[in-house]
């Protein structure tokens, strides 16, 4: 009767170990942004610092075990077989929905997803439960549901947002005021106060309420409870005291070692919090397992009361989760790439915006600006002038070349998001109430950069954009999660066979989702996006142009080719993935014309006449571009709506244009991706009979509508497609011309 079980709990760790693995590479990098971005720490220390912290945490998330157990459902309501279908569910949800978004690429939360996930299950079960007794009615549900600590554990996940981003931007608005951004001439008593609040902080929130809810907490329980404002007092005292030892005789920045310490304990917080997300599940159906295999009695009847008492967690279970979270920060290439998102998404100089503004985020930035205008009018003009005398940033004088070593933001604004995430982590931690990591973290970061004046009129649209995307996500999420557990909870309810299949499942997509992860990285590697800092030549504005021409050129003649080869067949399916690699196409290239500030602002001092060209280059490109796109578009458009189809005449044509712009574009890509440049003129010979083909098309319609055509529409199309292939052809000979000439400029 017990191999079934043994069987899920086998398949529970597993689960367990891909979800720990998953989980560490989308949430671990919340608490290395902060001192990466800073530069304060060489990346090895701070990888190093994280994992000692994450070690410590996972041995002190105990107490946060109770909430997959008891925290969500009533387990005195469930049988045995009940809450291992719950957990089943649950594991199952959690990989499938991480895949899901991961694959696109949007936000989430682990805390959200395990815990609605818990409540859909729960919630599938208990109702089948009551649809079989008939002497309840649906009212029962709220005795199975733990509602009260589940609404509690929700709204603190969605209260966490706001608290977190308005006592960000607090703390960090009084800071800048104490230390402005001159913060390395202040005085010793201003960075030692600075140090012993920040420690003193991090010391008693981490240290002694981390421990609470563990077994060690019973030990020095007596000496700390009733004791608060004394130890606070001390620990303010003592830590002020060596900070001002340290920072006199030592010479040490005292900045620089809360940031050291904030890492510790951020990453402390967020192994003591998360780890319930990926292991909390898999130890409570071990728990529940041991609980029935010694009392004899069938799955189907065996209570699982005992789930509610307190059971303390096996340390050597926390320990290897702990140590595989460790490996997977150092390992997960996924895990580096999300470093530099985070640290974009609160910097402190503009760049490229990792969200698209939308309308309720331009309605947001034009109300606070208002209000800040009224703000303005009752504030004297000279408190004002003393408060922008304390955000007035100074002037860092560095080569060109050496730009790319500026820090995203400061020491202090570092010091404040360790601070303060820790803090409130660690506040939720000891109420054993479950928050999102990422969440917290996120909206710190986004309150101390608002308070610190990052979101200027360059970037504030975009910034309010990602925060309503995030909150938008939080929402995305927990709808998901609740729905998709439950649904696999009641298919598991069928029959237990049906738990292998849906491993199956997982297995397969856990799968296509990593071949997709690595074909994506190749492409992004393929990109070349102008998002960098390092000085750029002359030579190296030819190369840069002539890849970007190379690789249009050829998605161009790709996308071209199989316009008309969908229009002949009227494939609407097909053109519709055309469509959409077209709009990919624009995208990228308005996204190379965004960067033009910035190509700009890179180039040496003798290199600033190629500025002109590059413009001139991304425009043609454009141009081409925007063509390709109205013939896509059309073209869909008219099968979309069931016209007829182009007459064979009409198709032979476009046919014989198309293989001519083919052979075109083909030498085109091969010209500028071997660098051959002289051959150019060739081109441009070839580019007049091309031209003169599609002129001869539009006489050969003009002759057709004059004899035997009948369908007006059929007429738009064709023309349409010709004048925009004759501007097509237009803007890339314009292209060739630009380049040619400021390639023989550049030879002289």
């Amino acid at each position: 009767m017990g191999d079934p079980y043994i069987l899920m709990l086998v398949a529970l760790a597993v689960l367990a170990i891909v979800d720990l693995v998953v989980g560490v590479s989308n949430d671990a990098v919340n608490f290395l942004n902060s001192a990466i971005g800073s530069k304060a720490i060489s990346v090895k220390k701070i990888m190093i610092i994280a994992s000692v912290g994450v070690f410590f945490g996972a041995v002190t998330s105990s107490g946060m075990m109770e909430v997959a157990r008891k925290g969500i459902f009533n387990p005195s309501m469930f049988v045995f077989q009940d809450v291992m279908y719950i957990f089943m569910a649950v594991m199952i949800t959690d990989i499938l929905l991480l895949d899901i978004f991961n694959s696109l690429g949007m936000p989430t939360s682990t805390t959200v997803s395990i815990v609605f996930e818990l409540l859909g299950s729960a919630v599938v079960i208990a109702l089948l439960k009551i649809a079989s007794n008939d002497a309840e009615s649906i009212s029962a549900i709220w005795s199975y549901i733990n509602y009260e600590t589940a609404t509690q554990i929700i709204l603190g996940i969605l209260l966490s947002v706001v608290v977190a981003f308005s006592v960000g931007a607090i703390v960090q608005y009084f800071s800048r005021l104490i230390y402005s951004f001159n913060f390395e001439n202040k005085p010793t008593y201003i960075n030692a106060l600075f140090g012993g609040f920040a420690i003193t902080a991090i010391t008693y929130f981490i240290i002694i309420k981390g421990l609470k809810g563990t077994e060690f907490y019973e030990n020095i329980k007596g000496i700390l409870e009733g004791s608060t404002l004394q130890i606070i007092t001390v620990s303010f005292l003592i830590w002020t005291g060596l900070s001002s030892l340290l920072i006199k005789f030592f010479k040490v920045n005292i900045l620089v070692l809360i940031i050291g310490i904030g890492t510790f304990s951020l990453a402390m917080a967020f192994a003591g919090n998360d780890l319930v997300n990926f292991i909390g599940v898999p130890i409570a159906a071990l728990n529940s397992y041991e609980a029935w295999s010694i009392s004899g009695i069938e799955p189907t009847a065996f209570s699982m009361g005992s789930l509610a008492k307190r059971v303390p967690s096996n340390i050597w279970l926390l320990l290897l989760a702990g140590a595989i979270m460790v490996v997977t920060l150092w390992t997960s290439s996924k895990a580096k790439s999300v470093i530099e998102t985070g640290i974009n998404l609160s910097r402190q100089g503009e760049g490229h915006e990792k969200f698209r503004p939308n309308n309720l985020s331009r309605v947001t930035v034009r109300f606070a600006m208002f209000l800040n205008s009224g703000i303005n009018f009752i504030i004297p003009k000279k408190t004002q002038n003393y408060i922008n005398s304390k955000f007035e940033k100074p002037s860092i004088k560095l080569p060109k070349d050496k730009t790319y070593e500026m820090p995203a933001f400061d020491l202090v604004r570092a010091s404040v998001n360790l601070i303060m995430a820790s803090v409130l982590i660690s506040i939720a931690t000891s109420m054993k109430l479950p928050l999102s990591t990422t969440y917290v973290t996120f909206m710190v970061a986004m309150g101390t950069s608002l308070a610190d004046r990052a979101w200027g009129r360059e970037s504030a649209v975009y910034r309010v954009a990602g925060v309503l995307n995030v909150i938008g996500g939080w929402f995305l999420t927990a709808i998901i999660a609740f729905t998709a557990a439950g649904v696999i909870a009641y298919i598991i309810s069928w029959h237990m066979a049906m738990i292998p299949v849906l491993l199956i499942v997982v297995g397969f997509l856990i799968a296509r989702n990593t071949i997709r992860h690595r074909k994506k990285s190749n492409e992004v590697k393929k990109k070349t996006h102008i998002e960098r800092a390092e000085l750029i030549t002359i030579n190296g504005v030819i190369e840069e142009s002539a890849d970007h021409i190379s690789g249009v050129g050829t998605r161009i003649e790709k996308l071209y080719t199989n316009v008309v080869n969908d229009l002949a067949n009227h494939d609407l399916n097909k053109l519709r993935k055309t469509d959409k690699h077209v709009e990919k196409l624009n995208d990228e290239i308005d996204g190379l014309k965004d960067g033009v500030f910035y190509f700009i602002k890179s180039l040496d001092d003798t290199s600033v006449q190629a500025s002109r060209f590059y413009i001139m280059v991304l425009g043609y490109l454009q141009d081409a571009a925007q063509s390709i796109s109205y013939i896509s578009r059309a073209s869909y458009k008219h099968v979309n709506n069931n016209h007829k189809n182009l007459k064979k005449g009409q198709l032979k044509d476009l046919k014989e244009i198309n293989n001519e712009l083919s052979s075109l574009l083909y030498e085109v890509s091969d010209i500028f991706k071997n660098r051959t440049f002289d051959d150019l003129n060739e081109i441009l010979i070839k580019k007049r009979e091309l031209l003169n083909k599609v002129s001869l098309s539009v006489e050969k319609q003009v002759a057709r509508i004059r004899s035997d055509e009948t369908s007006p529409k059929n007429t738009t199309l064709y023309f349409s497609i010709l004048l925009e292939t004759k501007d097509l052809i237009a803007a890339l000979m314009n292209l060739l011309n630009t380049y040619e000439e400021f390639y023989l400029s550049t030879k002289q």
